[in-house]
Order: structure tokens, then C-alpha cells, then sequence
């Protein structure tokens, strides 16, 4: 059953537990096994791939196997229903039109004395996308993963997920990720799929970032080859914190909570109110909905270890428990949600109204649903086509505008003991 808490302290008290359940030591043993995984893939390449995927995933491949043939990608056309076919497609109409409004421009200015300076922006030449497999098919990380890489204008993307039984992956996935653009697929998972990526073998290219979220073992694989390629971030179980008021649905809210903790059993669902009679509600509602829950099991699990109901005097109390604990996903299920947003400083995505459950945002909304969890949204923000974009410099001086600045210049390589850096001003200037 749902804990409800009434006193602040304890509230904040559990959600930091909340918040660092993913710091167990236990956690990170594993990472001495994900090294030696990332060592052998680097070593071995494909042979280790084959090895891991056989031990692991237990399916046995061929190279020839390691890559979605074309056959493949055509027949799961076949074996996708008109509706979701149309579904993937309205989805993906709306994250390219939002993506395509933060694709960063280039630009430059020129100052006086004929100095030029500015930005510009490129695309890495190839992006490694992981979509993993295991509880359920994810058609939705697809497209919240490859498209901003197309709207950025990446060259090559490459896809990898793990095989499921007779090798098979699933339709949806396919179907989304051709209509996203991407037909360089391949059936490998794990930490072994992150090494791969990072490291190439002789089947899968190496890349420059990766991105996508995973278990526990592509999370450390993620971190442990960060610098040999960029990623995205460091994902973590999935949460949702709703703030809800008097006017609140229970069932809305029970419902939005349920959702949340049917992903993991490590997910966490989250409800500050103003309001004990709703709490009470919600809390009987989850109850009743949880009865013939078609993932009962590991939901159950969610919302005994991470389930929680904070009871507080006011919305800005609520507002500071949300910004301590920094949510993945906030909802305001409150009457006047706008008139307490300029409160909320730290969320991945922010759902406003009792209409707006964090499912529009997963999986058609437009805005990207991979987002900062374990309170990272104090300082990290959603993936994005700036997650697959990098940008130079740009600095030109005239040699007027070199000889007005070169005495600072010099003062300050002096300053530093690098001689070599004074002197390449003074040959130009002297």
C-alpha cells in the first residue's frame, strides 16, 4: 500500500532515500564485470559480441545475423496493425516539428577593427542509438532518439537492441525506426552493444556519440566509455512527482502514478497534495488498480520500495519538495498550474493540468521523453539535436586589431611563463 507521509522532515527524508536508490553498493560491484565486458569487445570485437549475446540473451548468432537485413525490415511493415503504423507517424511528425525549433544556428559578428568572431554549429558524422528490449518493445525511444539525430543532420545512425526469442526483434521497433530514417540495425545488447559502439568491431562502427537508456550494465557501460565517445547521460529507473490540489481526479492521479511504476520495479511514483482526503483516495485507488494489473508483479514492487504520498501545508511547500527532489517528470494536477510553474526551478518535463498526463509526453507530444533522473534535472536537461551537434569557435583579427590588443596579450603569456605564446604576438606585431 501507498505510504502517506504528513510531517515535511520525513517527507524529505524519503526522497532522497528515493532519489539515491540507484547508489547501492551493490549497484556498482557490476561495474568490474562491465569492464571486463567493454576490454573484450574491444579486444575480440565481433567474436566477443556473438560470445555475449549467446551467454546473455541466449540466442545464438551468426556474423550474418548481427545486422536487420533488408528482408527483415520490410516484412514488419507485415506484421504492424494500420493504427499504430499511423500512431508512429503522428508521433513522428510532431518530434521532428518541435526538434526542428532547436536545431542551434551558426553565426557571427564583426566588431571593430575588422574582428570577427562567432559560432558554428556541425553534426558528429555518427550517432549510436541503444533501444533496449527485455520488459517490453520501446517504438517510442525509437523516434525520441534518432529524430533529433536526423534534424541535426548526423550522416550515419546506427541502431542496436538486443534480440528476443528466435533472434527476432520486435515489428514496432523496426517500423519506427525506418520511419525515423534508420536501417543500419543490429541485434546486440548490453554492455557489449555500448562497447561495440565505442569502440567498433569489425561488423559495427565505431561512433561519436551514444545515446538511448538501458539496465544497470549499459548505464555503467555508458559512464565507463564516456571520453572515448560522448553519450547523452546517465540514466537512471524512471519517476514521476505529481502536485495535486483539492480539484485533482483520484483516479487521474492513481492512474499517472500506476503508469510510472509499471516501467521497473525500481521506478518511482510520487504524490504531494495539500489535500488528506485526496491522498486517501489515491491511495484506495491504486489499491483497486493494482488488483488486475496486467504487470502487477514488478508494479507492486515500485510502489511498496518507491511509492510515496506527501502531505504538505501549501503549494509552494510542494513546489520546494519537487526542486529538492528535482523529478524526471513533474505533473500539476492543481487548478491554476501556471500560477505555480515560476516556482518549479528544477524538472525534466513539466505537465501541466489535469489533461496532460505524462503519456502525451512519452510518446507524441514533441518534446524528447529521454530525460534527467535521479535528481540530474538540477543541472542536466532532455536529449535534444544538441546532444548530436558540437560546436567551433569562429576568430579572425585584422592586423589592426591584433596590434591594439597585442600588449595584453603578451602581459598575460608572460604572466603564465609561456614564452613562445608572447612571441608568436611580437613577430607580428614588431
Amino acid at each position: 500500500m501507498l505510504r502517506i507521509i504528513t510531517q515535511h522532515s520525513e517527507a524529505q527524508t524519503e526522497l532522497r532515500r528515493i532519489s539515491d536508490r540507484t547508489h547501492d553498493d551493490q549497484i556498482f560491484n557490476k561495474e568490474s564485470t562491465v569492464r571486463e565486458i567493454l576490454q573484450t569487445v574491444k579486444r575480440q570485437g565481433d567474436k566477443a559480441l556473438l560470445h555475449y549475446t549467446e551467454e546473455f540473451d541466449g540466442q545464438s548468432l551468426t556474423l550474418e545475423q548481427l545486422r536487420v537485413s533488408g528482408s527483415e525490415l520490410d516484412a514488419a511493415y507485415q506484421q504492424v496493425s494500420k493504427e499504430l503504423l499511423d500512431a508512429i507517424g503522428l508521433a513522428k511528425k510532431n518530434i521532428e516539428a518541435f526538434h526542428r525549433q532547436r536545431v542551434p544556428k551558426s553565426w557571427v559578428q564583426f566588431g571593430e577593427n575588422d574582428v570577427v568572431l562567432g559560432k558554428r554549429y556541425t553534426p558528429v558524422d555518427k550517432a549510436g542509438l541503444y533501444v533496449p528490449g527485455g520488459r517490453a518493445a520501446y517504438p517510442s525511444t525509437v523516434l525520441m532518439n534518432a529524430i533529433p539525430a536526423k534534424v541535426a543532420g548526423v550522416p550515419r545512425i546506427v541502431m542496436v537492441t538486443p534480440p528476443g526469442p528466435d533472434k527476432a526483434i520486435n515489428a514496432a521497433v523496426l517500423v519506427a525506426a525506418q520511419e525515423a530514417g534508420v536501417e543500419e540495425i543490429y541485434r546486440v545488447g548490453g554492455a557489449q552493444a555500448i562497447a561495440a559502439l565505442a569502440y567498433g568491431t569489425e561488423t559495427i562502427p565505431k561512433v561519436d556519440v551514444i545515446t538511448g537508456p538501458g539496465n544497470i550494465y549499459v548505464t555503467l557501460a555508458k559512464k565507463l566509455v564516456y571520453g572515448t565517445v560522448g553519450i547523452d547521460s546517465l540514466a537512471g529507473p524512471s519517476e514521476v512527482l505529481i502536485i495535486a490540489d483539492a480539484h485533482a481526479n483520484p483516479v487521474y492521479v492513481a492512474t499517472d502514478m500506476l503508469a510510472q511504476a509499471e516501467h521497473d520495479p525500481m521506478a518511482a511514483a510520487i504524490l504531494v497534495t495539500t489535500d488528506m482526503n485526496l491522498a486517501q483516495q489515491v491511495q484506495a485507488e491504486v489499491d483497486k488498480q493494482l488488483r488486475n494489473h496486467p504487470r502487477k508483479l514488478l508494479t507492486e514492487k515500485a510502489i511498496a520500495h518507491y511509492g510515496l504520498i506527501a502531505i504538505v501545508d501549501s503549494l509552494e511547500a510542494a513546489a520546494e519538495l519537487s526542486n529538492e527532489f528535482a523529478p524526471e517528470h513533474l505533473e500539476l494536477e492543481i487548478a491554476e498550474p501556471w500560477d505555480l510553474i515560476e516556482k518549479i526551478r528544477h524538472a525534466g518535463a513539466i505537465f501541466l493540468g489535469s489533461s496532460t498526463p505524462e503519456a502525451v509526453g512519452d510518446y507524441l507530444a514533441g518534446p524528447n521523453h529521454t530525460l534527467p533522473t535521479s535528481g540530474a534535472a538540477r543541472y542536466a536537461s532532455a536529449l535534444g539535436v544538441e546532444t548530436f551537434m558540437k560546436h567551433s569557435s569562429v576568430i579572425q583579427y585584422s592586423p589592426v586589431a591584433l596590434e591594439k590588443v597585442a600588449d595584453a596579450i603578451v602581459a598575460l603569456a608572460e604572466a603564465e611563463g609561456l614564452a613562445s605564446h608572447a612571441d608568436s604576438i611580437r613577430v607580428r606585431t614588431n
